[in-house]
């Protein structure tokens, strides 16, 4: 069998799994699958596609991302509770937040490379933390609680967990399909370039700092995106949404399902949400050093991740 021929029959079995993922996330609610446990996981899932298009096709590694998928949280929860804002105002101003702090710090990080960039953009979270525990609309150690859904363009009821969950599911979509046009672009083919050999994409006459820095808004971007989401289906805002904690679990959530793959941030999101909701009422406060356990033993087994594994197996299968 030709190359070619090889390549278009990967292609074909990647669109008929995609096709079947999504024909069953459209019927999770209606088999029995808790809405708001799919919407959580969904909303996680855009956390860490976003994050995998800065550390899996850039090559950028950042401790600090739940700084702005929690700032956008806070922002949108306010503006709706308290301003009185449409919910899809206050995403949109909630996303374009994040961008808008993922700019400043990017220009502050750019620079630098490997652990000095993960260093630095972990210092200015830990600052947006500070300020989210002190300022006055935050709630402090409470949280923003009690943010209504509203009603989305002022006719959907996002009361309605089905309504919600269909919202959640087309934002997570068009993400999707949004990562999957940026990575294939010539704009993508650059970044991968940078991922790659970053010298050599200098030498070829590429302004490399403003390419990452780009992508590093972009990918801020999307996470305010998630959090935005996250505080509609879930309701409120806390200091966990900006702890570095959570920027530790996104980078588990990527490594685990596959870093440099297109489905390995969502199988991984999935993985760590259902996890954490099962082991909450079976192990308690050993969550932690169970779900610490797998990702060791994952990572020993698998180590290009699941799909990632899945696609070295099914390219193998096709030579």
């Amino acid at each position: 069998m030709s190359t070619p021929n090889r390549n278009d029959a990967f292609q074909r079995k990647s669109v008929i799994a995609w096709g079947v993922l999504l024909a069953l996330l459209v019927i999770a609610p209606f088999i029995g699958i808790y809405p708001v446990f799919m919407m959580k996981a969904l909303c996680f899932a855009i956390f860490a596609c976003a994050f995998n298009l800065l550390l899996g096709f850039t090559g950028l590694l950042s401790f600090g991302h739940a700084a702005f998928m929690g700032s956008a949280a806070y922002v949108t929860g306010w503006l709706v509770r308290s301003a009185g804002w449409t919910p899809e105002l206050g995403i949109v101003a909630g996303t374009l937040v994040a961008a808008a702090l993922g700019l400043v710090v990017g220009l502050i990080a750019i620079r630098r490379q490997g652990i000095y960039f993960a260093m630095i953009t972990l210092a200015m979270a830990q600052m947006i933390y500070f300020v989210c525990l002190q300022a006055p609309f935050t709630g402090g150690e409470d949280g923003l609680q009690g943010v209504p859904r509203g009603k989305l363009f002022g006719l959907i009821p996002m009361a309605n967990d089905l309504a919600m969950y269909f919202f959640v599911l087309a934002v997570f979509v068009a993400v999707f399909v949004l990562i999957l046009r940026i990575v294939h672009s010539p704009y993508g083919q650059v970044l991968k370039a940078i991922r790659e050999n970053e010298p050599r994409a200098i030498s070829l006459g590429y302004d490399v700092d403003r390419y990452k820095l780009l992508a590093f808004v972009l990918s801020t971007g999307i996470a305010g995106l998630a959090g935005a989401m996250k505080t509609f289906v879930l309701g409120f805002a806390t200091l966990s949404d900006v702890h570095w904690s959570l920027s530790g679990e996104v980078i588990l959530m990527t490594l685990l399902g596959g870093m440099g793959t297109f489905a390995g941030p969502v199988l991984g999101a999935f993985t760590i949400i259902g996890l954490q909701d099962y082991l909450a009422d079976t192990a308690g406060s050993w969550v932690t050093v169970i779900i610490g356990v797998i990702f060791v033993v994952c990572v020993i087994a698998f180590r290009r991740g699941f799909v990632g594994e899945l696609i070295a197996w099914q390219k193998g299968k096709s030579s």
